[in-house]
């Protein structure tokens, strides 16, 4: 279907009911931030992030739903984190503590374990990768 520009695909979570409420949000405009564990990373041999690539978000199906565009990328230990960026992560985090506990949850999660084949320690000196980005229309692309 000539998606396949040779855009980096990204995923957010797993399948199911977690990833759909994280595309709608980049959809609403609501979600312009998002953390991964940098440790899921090295995990499996890839490049940290930087500022200015994009990436085709997929859907639970595997199918891209939107373009984003990072526009700032920080390693940072979680407890860096503030309220600004917890609320644009647009999951509706009163504030950091909100942000905290649900990324200690997920980056604790099964689903992350299994991936990483351990249980991760996640602590206040956790290095996660902090990513804000914005939607690139379709006819912003560069082609189509």
């Amino acid at each position: 279907m000539g998606h396949d520009d040779g855009l980096a695909t990204l995923e957010l979570a797993f399948p199911g009911p977690e990833r759909d409420r994280g595309v709608a949000a980049i959809l609403s405009g609501r979600k312009t931030a998002l953390t991964g564990l940098l440790e899921s990373y090295e995990h499996a041999e890839e490049a940290v992030p930087v500022a200015g690539q994009r990436f085709a978000v997929l859907d639970s199906d595997g199918r891209p739903a939107v373009t984003i565009e990072l526009v700032d990328v920080r390693v940072v230990p979680m407890k860096e984190i503030d309220d600004d960026f917890a609320r644009a992560e647009g999951r509706g985090y009163s504030g950091v503590a909100e942000w905290r506990a649900a990324h200690e949850e997920f980056f604790r999660s099964e689903g992350v374990s299994g991936y990483l084949r351990r249980t991760p320690v996640i602590d206040g000196d956790t290095l996660v990768v902090a990513q804000r980005f914005r939607v690139v229309e379709p006819d912003d692309a560069g082609g189509r």
